[in-house]
């Protein structure tokens, strides 16, 4: 994620502070009153300590063959619980107000050492007929269950490994605009659309493509790029609410990486990718406090199209490209008394069949992550959170092809938040 200046951030608490920057009305009885117009504000912190047994450098390199062109998933030096050590992961300014009968506007706002970026911002309707609600500006994609939630809603400390996997580390975050209707049913039922631009580099991407020479010239994807649909509903059962929902994902694949650049070893793809979804929560009430919750996702992704190459003295290399990849997650959790809850996750990437110019690349499949949790609330507004990682999908990659590098991690997290926030969906 790109970050802008740190001027942002010293602006809006300019503009947005208790009181506000405008003079002051000093007047008694005046019909305008600042304080209405001041949107709730809220805060988070996210910091980590994280113990691991492979140093930062090797982390850094690892990878998992198949699920990303070239064969790479890289996990990279960014992003939360990322170094041995401690971590900055994040902080997040979250503003929300209704703007008029007819609006409502949300906006999130990252925040780093080095600056801030947006990482939300859009409006919705209120007052359409008939069940609709128009959503647009920049958000992340209704597609599945974690998606769309922010890394503090999550119950454990890293996002699911295939959703990762599929749509990399920022989730899929886009700038377009959403449709859902919600029929006059006797049970919870959601219809959705979304058109984005498809910028998501790890499954979709709207680059051209050219090479030095002028022999392959791809122009880059104009408009929208990316289109969802789905479908969600939910009922009771007893103590126990059922949600569950089926995603679909339809784009053109672009990437670039020094493939435009001469006398490198250079890749790039001009593809369609297909990604269908499937997710399930159910939560059961044991009492007022306590409950155990299951929740799970599965996503199935296909790529067809071409791959080019070229090497370092710019000969150039066409074939056909076909990628078919699958995983899943499911986690248990438990909240055991008001204080405290506990939770198990089962990451597994399934499926990692790779055809390049009709070759079967035999890349590893069926990669495991075992993951346990223990949280520590003493309010509503802070949260310690202890995890341990045993990860089993990595790979490191040497002349003598790819061999596996398995690593085990403890994260002690410490999440807190202060101002007006919403309540978070089911």
């Amino acid at each position: 994620m790109k970050l802008k200046k740190p001027s942002i951030m010293i602006l809006l608490l300019l503009v947005f502070r208790p009181g506000g920057s405008l003079p002051a009305q000093s007047k008694e009885g005046s019909s305008f009153n600042q304080a209405k117009f001041v949107p709730d504000i809220a805060f988070i912190l996210d910091v980590s300590g994280v113990a691991r047994d492979i140093a930062n450098e090797k982390y850094f390199s690892l990878a998992t063959p198949g699920f990303s062109y070239p064969f790479l998933n890289e996990i990279g030096s960014s992003g939360s619980n990322s170094h041995r050590g401690w971590n900055f992961n994040y902080g997040e300014l979250s503003l929300y107000s209704v703007v008029d009968p007819y609006f409502d506007l949300f906006a999130v706002i990252d925040l780093a050492p080095e600056g801030a970026g947006i990482e939300e911002a859009y409006f919705t309707t209120r007052r359409l007929p008939y069940g609709f609600q128009v959503k647009a500006g920049k958000f992340l994609a209704s597609f599945g269950r974690v998606n769309e939630q922010h890394e503090h809603y999550w119950d454990f400390a890293n996002r699911p490994l295939i959703a990762s996997a599929i749509f990399g580390d920022d989730g899929l975050n886009e700038i377009g605009a959403q449709v859902t209707w919600v029929p006059p049913t006797s049970f919870y039922l959601t219809f959705g659309a979304e058109v984005l631009n498809g910028a998501n580099e790890q499954s979709f991407g709207t680059s051209g493509i050219s090479d030095p020479s002028g022999a392959v010239l791809v122009a880059p994807v104009q408009g929208p790029n990316l289109y969802i649909g789905f479908v969600r509903s939910s009922f009771d059962l007893g103590d126990a609410s059922v949600l569950y929902g089926i995603s679909n994902a339809i784009g053109t694949t672009r990437t670039d990486q020094g493939f435009s650049v001469p006398f490198v070893t250079g890749e790039a793809v001009d593809a369609n990718t297909d990604v269908i979804g499937g997710d399930l929560t159910v939560k059961y009430s044991l009492d007022a406090i306590r409950y155990l919750s299951f929740q799970g996702e599965y996503m199935y992704r296909v790529l067809n199209g071409k791959e080019y190459t070229h090497d370092s003295s710019n000969t150039i290399f066409s074939q056909s490209l076909d990628k078919h990849n699958s995983g899943m997650y499911a986690q248990v959790v438990a909240k055991v008394d008001k204080l405290w809850r506990m939770g198990l996750r089962l990451d597994l990437l399934m499926q990692n069949d790779v055809s390049s110019g009709g070759l079967d690349q035999h890349m590893p499949a069926n990669l495991p992550r075992y993951s346990a949790m223990i949280e520590y609330s003493p309010t509503e507004f802070s949260r310690l959170r202890l995890q341990f990682d045993k990860d089993m999908t990595r790979y490191v990659q040497s002349s003598a092809g790819w061999s596996p590098q398995s690593y085990t991690q403890v994260v002690l997290q410490a999440n807190l938040t202060i101002g007006a926030h919403g309540a978070h969906a089911f």
